[in-house]
C-alpha cells in the first residue's frame, strides 16, 4: 500500500455529505428552533426571539449551569492530578506487577456509567447501603451520612464515584504518554545531579503537555455532557441540588416543552465550545516538541 498517494478532492464528498446531513444540518435546525415556542403540546410554531435565553439567564436554570461548570471543573482537575500521581507511580522501577495494578485501577472504566451509579446508589443507601453499615461495624457511626440525600454532601459525593470511574483512564492515557518520553533525556539530567523535582518539572511536565492538553479537553466534554451517573445517582436531586444542564435538558424533553431543551443544549454547545478554544490556544504555545 502506498502512503503517497493522493486522491481527488472529490473522493471526501461523500463523506461531507453524511456529516452535513446527519450532523451540521440538526444542529443548526436546533439552534433555531431554540428561538421559537416550539411545544409538543401545540401545533403553532411562532418566533420568539430571545425570549427563551432570557430564561436560561433569570430563573433556576443558572443553577443548572452552575451546577455543570462546578462538576467539570472539579472532575477534571481530581482526575488529571491523581491519574497523573497514579501514572508516575506506576512507572516507576521499583514497582512490582505494575500490569496487574494497572488493570486494578482502570477496571472501573470498562463498567458503563449506568451500571456504577446504580451499584453506588445502593451501596450508598443510608439505613441498607453497605457503606454506612460497614461503619457502624467498625465503630464509626458519626461518619455515617445520608451520602445522597443531604444537601451538602450528596454533590461531592457524585464527583467523587465520577472521579473512581474516570481516573483509570486517564491513568492510562498518561502512562502512554510517559513511555514516549526518551529515556535519554532522564540519563542527561542525572549526569548533571537533577532530582526528581527538576526532571519532572523540565522534562516530564513539558514534554507531557500535549497528552496533558488531549485529556483535560476529553474531561471538559465529559464533565459539561454529563447525565447518566447523576441521572442514576440522584436523579439531579435532592430538589435540583446536583441538577445539571442535561438533566434539565431531559425534564424539559419530558415535559414537552421542546424549545427550552434545543435552548438549554445551544447553550450547552456553546460552553463546550468556548472552554475548549480557549484551553487549545492557551496551550498551544507552550508544547514542546521532542
Amino acid at each position: 500500500m502506498n502512503n503517497n498517494i493522493k486522491y481527488p478532492w472529490y473522493f471526501a464528498i461523500g463523506a461531507v455529505l453524511l456529516y452535513f446531513v446527519f450532523f451540521f444540518l440538526p444542529g443548526l435546525l436546533g439552534i433555531f428552533l431554540s428561538f421559537t415556542d416550539w411545544n409538543i403540546y401545540f401545533n403553532d410554531l411562532n418566533f420568539v426571539g430571545l425570549e427563551n435565553y432570557k430564561r436560561v439567564l433569570s430563573t433556576e436554570y443558572t443553577q443548572y449551569i452552575g451546577n455543570t461548570l462546578y462538576f467539570t471543573i472539579i472532575t477534571t482537575i481530581a482526575k488529571t492530578v491523581l491519574g497523573c500521581l497514579i501514572a508516575l507511580l506506576l512507572t516507576q522501577r521499583f514497582i512490582r506487577a505494575k500490569n496487574f495494578q494497572r488493570m486494578v485501577f482502570f477496571s472501573p472504566q470498562v463498567l458503563s456509567y449506568l451500571v456504577v451509579g446504580l451499584v453506588f446508589r445502593s451501596m450508598l443507601h443510608p439505613t441498607r447501603g453497605f457503606l454506612n453499615n460497614f461503619l457502624n461495624s467498625i465503630g464509626l457511626e458519626n461518619l455515617s451520612r445520608n451520602w445522597l440525600t443531604d444537601l451538602n454532601i450528596v454533590f461531592s459525593t457524585v464527583m467523587v464515584v465520577d472521579v473512581w470511574k474516570g481516573v483509570g483512564y486517564i491513568m492510562v492515557v498518561i502512562i502512554a504518554g510517559l513511555i514516549s518520553i526518551s529515556p535519554t533525556f532522564y540519563e542527561a539530567a542525572e549526569i548533571d545531579g537533577a532530582n526528581f523535582y527538576q526532571k519532572f518539572t523540565k522534562i516530564t511536565l513539558p514534554l507531557l503537555l500535549p497528552v496533558l492538553v488531549n485529556i483535560t479537553i476529553l474531561n471538559l466534554t465529559y464533565g459539561l455532557r454529563v447525565f447518566d451517573m447523576i441521572y442514576a445517582l440522584t436523579n439531579g436531586g435532592p430538589g435540583n441540588a446536583t441538577g445539571v444542564i442535561n438533566t434539565a435538558v431531559y425534564k424539559e424533553f419530558s415535559k414537552g416543552d421542546l424549545a427550552m431543551g434545543t435552548t438549554l443544549s445551544t447553550v450547552l454547545f456553546v460552553i463546550l465550545l468556548s472552554l475548549i478554544y480557549f484551553i487549545i490556544k492557551s496551550m498551544e504555545n507552550k508544547e514542546v516538541k521532542m
